[in-house]
Order: structure tokens, then sequence, then C-alpha cells
């Protein structure tokens, strides 16, 4: 993978990973697609079946049916755990932190992180929240979810948040090199996973997305 003079130095650690942009993360999430589909459309097909050779076996059928329901909100699941909230360092701490986030966002998006614990920012690739764990990429009506953590464990909420928003904005698609992807799929799979809070920012993203 060629970097740019602008690249994050952090894509060098995963040389071996081709470098992302639009075009390959509508492939990937393509890809996530048909690799879902090829693990519920067994098991729908099972139940089908079943049910069509013997009748009495409906509770077999359900099972199987279930199986098909569950396997991608597991996936939708693990999306959604990569914005969730982390445990908190001291209080004084987190309240230096988040004065220093709030200087590099707009008075919008501490609005939502207020509300919500994330960060919005558009981007050349989607609208992208940002967690202090991961971020959510939100495309019109697919999000892609994105693992990554800051090196430092012990720095607070904001801190780890801030330091990912910097890394975003020096390279958007380095770090969507970088960083894990846990799910690509539909929006409101990842969104009914998420506490109530936290769906309204991604409500709030897709609204941005469409202008």
């Amino acid at each position: 993978m060629a970097a740019g003079a602008g690249a994050l130095p952090e894509t060098a650690a995963v040389h071996w990973r081709p470098r992302n942009d639009a075009q390959r993360l509508r492939r990937r999430g393509a890809l996530w697609t048909l690799t879902t589909v090829a693990h519920v459309v067994p098991f729908v097909a099972a139940g089908v079946v079943l049910f069509l050779v013997q009748p009495l076996a409906v509770a077999v059928s359900l099972a199987s049916f279930a199986h098909a329901w569950i396997i991608p909100e597991l996936y939708a699941a693990r999306g959604a755990n990569v914005v969730r909230q982390r445990p908190r360092v001291g209080a004084t701490a987190e309240r230096t932190a988040l004065g220093l986030l709030g200087d590099l966002v707009g008075h919008d998006a501490r609005a939502v992180h207020a509300r919500t614990g994330l960060v919005p920012e558009r981007g050349r690739l989607g609208i992208w929240l940002v967690g202090e764990a991961g971020a959510l990429l939100v495309c019109g009506r697919r999000v892609h979810a994105f693992c990554v953590r800051v090196n430092d464990p012990d720095l607070p909420s904001a801190d780890r948040i801030a330091h990912l928003l910097l890394a975003l904005r020096a390279d958007e698609e380095g770090f969507a090199t970088v960083a894990n992807l846990s799910f690509s799929g539909a929006r409101w799979r990842v969104r009914r996973r998420l506490p109530r809070p936290l769906r309204s920012a991604v409500d709030a993203a897709a609204a941005l997305d469409r202008l």
C-alpha cells in the first residue's frame, strides 16, 4: 500500500491492507451482505423444507428461522459495541479533556456529544460518529462500524475521542484502513441495537448525510 505524505503513520503497521476508499468500502459492504446472506439462507431453506416435508416438525422449523434472524442480529450487536461507552477515569480529568475536545468541534457537534457521547464529523466517505473506542460511518442506508482504540487506556474519554478525531481529519482513508471493520449493513439494524440516546446520533448523522 503506497502511503502519501499525509498518510497516518499507523498505516505502516497494516501494510498488507489495501487503502480504503469509497469504492473499496462499497465492495466490502456488498461482500459483508453476501456473507450474511450465505449464513442466513440455509437456515431459512431448511426451515421451509422441514415444514413442507413434515408439518409436525414446526418447532424445528421455527428454531431454524430463529437462527436465520439471530445471525445478522449478532453481527449488528458487534457493530453497535464499537461506540458503547467505556469506564470513566477521574471526574476532574474528564472535565479537562472535555474542554479540549470542545475546542476541536463546533457547537452542533458539542451538543450531540453532550447527549450521546459521540462526535459527528463529515468526511469524504460519509458522516462519521466518533466514539472513544471506535466509529460509525453512515453512508445512506448503510452503516460501517469500525473498531479502533487509542493505545493509552488511562486517557479520559474525551481525550480518546479527540485523538481519533484528529487522526480521522488528518487521513480519513488511512483511518478507515487502520481501523478494524466490525460490521457493515443496514442502518436500522445497528440503530436498534444501540441505547436510546445513541440512536438520536445515528438519526442526526443520517440527516446530515442527506444534505
